[in-house]
């Protein structure tokens, strides 16, 4: 086995092998959907920024229950977690389904449909959110200090693999009965699976504090919401923007594709297919190559992610042609594959032990939330097909400057033994320039 894909110290093989596939499931499921919806938008009548709007109940839902589920998983166990989400992802994935195969055969009005549509996915939101707190923690509670980004980089991996195998798969599942209702109801059956292997072969957690013994960093303190909390706030607001770009690139790519190709909407989603198994691969190399081959710290990929994927969305925005778009989609992906386990991996550090499944469902809340602003891009590229990216391209270099000049993020690179010092000295430094 390539030793990206190694389990973390500390962690069993199958474990990890077991926890990789939840993500995977969820991941792929999720971008081949993405990958069918502007396809399946315009077969049944919906309007494109409303597509995008598919997600943003689920978004909503996702953002709000996170941090309960995080709660759950401290005092229930990570494995019931995942098996929650798990199940919320399944029959999410199954009630989508029979939404748009009523949809393709003019049912109801396009309207009802997007009604029905937006209830269906919001059964993820509510439920699928479950199971991301409670692999982050999972994980993290397995890992020693020093080989946490590389243990999180190794588990966004799951995303970024999901991310080509999904819209790989969702052509080859529009089957002849099923129609562009099928990769749904695959994904489902898929869900089910992995439920199945995670209820009879995955051991609970042996290093879950008590809940009743959980610490916290500021001793006689309330426990604060962790987007208050001033070791976090600056990696959740970093994450959130990072979020925000990389969906409503994600988003927007399929109907900048079929516009651009002008080709039947059938014959296009080859291409979108494509393009986002180019994406995905980048986003791959950088967390499974470049990150451990340089051992890359929070820091450094906080710095890098958004640098790259900035200049991926210039290039997307001025595309002459298709290729140039791939390409362009390419570099922002690996952007993304620098980013994501750098905010992650950063927050996790930052707190200790006994806080890993709180910080996951802040970071869960996050990578949520930002897809409620999808259709607000989806609306600019209708009116200026390169304004969402030249948008992106701004956060991007905003957040670059944020990198560099907020103490929380330019301390996510200490030596393991005085990270906390460092991080700490960072936040009295701060406090006293606020007084």
């Amino acid at each position: 086995m390539p030793k990206s894909l190694s389990a973390p110290e500390g962690l069993p093989m199958q474990s990890f092998v077991i926890i990789f596939g939840v993500s995977l499931v969820t991941a792929m499921g999720n971008t081949g959907m993405i990958s069918v919806l502007p396809a399946i938008g315009r077969s049944i009548g919906i309007p494109d920024y409303l597509v995008a709007g598919v997600f943003s109940l689920s978004a909503l839902l996702w953002a709000f229950s996170s941090p309960f589920w995080a709660q759950a998983s401290d005092r229930y166990g990570r494995k019931p977690m995942m098996l929650i989400g798990l199940t919320g992802f399944a029959v999410s994935m199954a009630a989508c389904a029979l939404v748009v195969s009523a949809g393709l055969h003019k049912l109801a009005s396009w309207m009802v449909i997007f009604a029905l549509f937006l209830v269906a996915r919001a059964l993820f939101g509510l439920f699928g959110a479950a199971s991301n707190p409670a692999t982050q923690a999972y994980v993290a509670e397995h890992t020693p200090i020093e080989k946490r980004t590389q243990s999180m980089s190794s588990l966004a991996g799951a995303f970024g693999l999901g991310t080509v195998i999904g819209p790989f798969l969702a052509p080859l599942f529009i089957l002849p009965f099923l129609g562009l209702a099928g990769p749904m109801t695959m994904f489902s059956l898929i869900a089910v699976t992995m439920l199945v292997v995670v209820w009879r072969k995955l051991p609970e957690s042996q290093h879950r504090p008590k809940y009743e013994a959980r610490s916290h960093a500021f001793a006689g303190e309330k426990e604060r919401p962790m987007w208050r909390d001033p070791r976090i706030t600056p990696f959740l607001i970093y994450g959130f923007i990072v979020a925000v770009s990389q969906t409503a690139q994600a988003q927007t790519l399929g109907f900048l594709i079929i516009d651009k190709l002008g080709l039947p909407i059938q014959q296009a989603q080859g291409f979108i297919a494509i393009a986002m198994a180019f994406g995905a691969v980048a986003g791959l190399l950088a967390q499974w190559g470049i990150i451990r081959m340089f051992d890359m710290t929070p820091r450094q990929l906080l710095r890098w992610g958004v640098a790259v994927a900035a200049a991926g969305n210039l290039l997307v925005a001025f595309a002459p042609d298709y290729w140039a778009v791939v390409t362009g989609y390419a570099l922002s992906c690996l952007g993304f594959g620098f980013a994501r386990p750098g905010f992650t991996a950063g927050s996790s550090l930052a707190v200790d032990m006994g806080e890993q499944a709180r910080v996951a469902g802040a970071i869960a809340a996050v990578n949520g939330v930002n897809v409620v602003l999808a259709p607000a891009f989806v609306w600019l590229y209708e009116h200026y097909h390169s304004a969402p990216f030249l948008l992106n391209m701004t956060m991007m270099l905003a957040m670059l400057a944020f990198a560099f000049l907020n103490p929380q993020l330019r301390n996510a690179d200490p030596a393991p033994a005085t990270r906390d010092d460092q991080t700490m000295a960072g936040l009295e430094k701060s406090d006293e320039g606020g007084v």
